[in-house]
């Protein structure tokens, strides 16, 4: 079982600069063909100051993290029994093109189902701009299989 006093761990925040490449690369990965990802002429014709993130890329900052995946040395998890269950965005302004974001995630919940065979792990995610404006706030559930 994993160790629920874990509940309201923080993780160590840390920031992550948004290139317009990195943008355009992930906003290609996804099939996304809105110029607002891509020109920057476009984006400001659309009534943006530059280029725009997609709606999904905040959860790429994850991995600017200094520890791979955190949560996984923490609770002690054999990555090879992870599934990534859910994740849900909430959005609060714009992320865009040159932005320097901070990461700050906890650990938000850990329940079990099945009298254990299953435990999820929700862990809470907020992005803050350099201006201290929190842009997103992201809610990811991991589910943990045992046996």
């Amino acid at each position: 079982m994993l160790d629920k006093s874990k509940i309201g761990h923080q993780f160590e925040p840390f920031s992550a600069d948004v290139e317009k490449g990195r943008i355009k690369f992930f906003a290609q990965s996804i099939g996304e063909t809105n110029p607002v990802y891509f020109n920057e002429q476009a984006a400001q014709e659309a009534g943006y100051k530059t280029i725009i993130a997609p709606p999904t890329f905040p959860m790429s900052l994850d991995f600017e993290s200094p520890a791979f995946l955190p949560v996984v040395g923490l609770l002690q998890l054999d990555i090879g029994r992870i599934l990534h269950g859910s994740q849900t965005f909430n959005y609060y302004g714009q992320l865009y093109a040159g932005d320097s974001i901070k990461v700050t995630s906890k650990i938000k919940d850990i329940f079990d189902k099945k009298g254990g065979a299953l435990e999820f792990v929700i862990l809470e995610t907020d992005y803050v701009n350099q201006d201290d404006e929190l842009i997103c706030q992201a809610s990811q559930t991991l589910v943990y299989r045992n046996g």
